[in-house]
Parts: structure tokens; C-alpha cells; sequence
């Protein structure tokens, strides 16, 4: 009997190890992404910051105050949403639309973004700010490279317990060999 009681014991006890081993890389893939999703684009928040000087310079007050509304909610949101939950797609695209629109601002007629979303779709919940670092790269890879400006296209469909999100653009392509 004691050596099954021990036996039993020890099984325990590595079960019990074996779950705050879990727990703690849980817990520190959640603060890697907190980390992550706190780190600011510097680039994003010099250009926006610049572009509203050039702004307030060029006596256009009142577009400088939108665009100093429209950041400031974009940056509210992006603190004050965990990246660990979810949130409903809707409450995304309000956020990618504030950041577009600062975009829009500094790039005026050379960014088009066209938007396709399902209606079905906008209840499904999504990592918060999961699009915006794409959009990101779209416009600073493909639209800012082209003269003419460009266009990006955001989609989502909803197909029974699945979400496809889709992010397009019309920028050159690079080699990738």
C-alpha cells in the first residue's frame, strides 16, 4: 500500500507541474502580445503628428482638430482593448476606419479603400486590431511606392462558424526569390 500511495502521489504531483508549466507559458504568451500590441508604430505616430503640423501651419484648423480626434480615438482604442479577448467585428472596422481616415488625410486622394463587408459578418468576434497592422503594411509597402496612390480592399464573409478576412491591395509586387 505505500508504494501505490507514493506512486499515486508522485502522479500528482507531476500532473500539478505539469499544468502551472501550462499556466506560466500561458501567461507569458498573453504579456508577449500586451507587450506587442502597446508598442506603437513610431513611424505611423510621427507621420500622423507631422502631417497635422503641416496642417495647422496651412491655417486648415479644422481638419488638424478632426485628425487630432481621429487619432486620439484610434489610440484610446487600440490601450484600452486587451488583444487576449475579442471583440465583434463591427467595433474593428470603427477602429480601422479612424485609422484610415488619418491615412486618408495625409495621403488625400492616393489612398481608395473600398470596403465589403458581409452583414452577417460583423457579429463575429475577432483578435482586436487584427487588420490594422496589415492595412499598415499595405499602405507603406504598395501605396505610398505609387505615384498615382493606390487602392486597398477590405472584405469579410461569414460561412457558418467561419470568418474569412481578406486585405488587398494594387501595389507592385516585389520579387520574392
Amino acid at each position: 500500500w505505500t508504494g501505490a500511495y507514493f506512486g499515486i502521489k508522485n502522479y500528482q504531483m507531476l500532473l500539478k507541474e505539469k499544468q502551472n508549466v501550462l499556466k506560466a507559458s500561458s501567461m507569458a504568451h498573453q504579456a508577449h502580445i500586451k507587450m506587442l500590441r502597446y508598442q506603437l508604430n513610431p513611424h505611423f505616430l510621427f507621420n500622423t503628428l507631422n502631417a497635422i503640423s503641416t496642417l495647422i501651419l496651412m491655417k486648415e484648423n479644422k481638419t488638424a482638430g478632426a485628425m487630432v480626434a481621429r487619432l486620439r480615438d484610434f489610440l484610446r482604442y487600440s490601450l484600452d482593448k486587451d488583444p487576449i479577448k475579442r471583440v465583434p467585428l463591427k467595433q474593428e472596422i470603427q477602429a480601422l476606419e479612424l485609422y484610415l481616415e488619418i491615412e486618408k488625410v495625409r495621403f488625400e486622394d492616393r489612398l481608395q479603400v473600398i470596403w465589403d463587408i458581409q452583414q452577417k459578418s460583423q457579429h463575429a468576434l475577432v483578435p482586436s486590431l487584427i487588420l490594422q497592422p496589415i492595412i499598415e503594411n499595405s499602405i507603406k509597402y504598395a501605396i505610398s511606392k505609387l505615384e498615382e496612390g493606390g487602392q486597398i480592399s477590405i472584405s469579410a464573409r461569414a460561412f457558418g462558424d467561419d470568418l474569412m478576412l481578406e486585405v488587398a491591395d494594387n501595389g507592385p509586387l516585389r520579387d520574392m526569390s
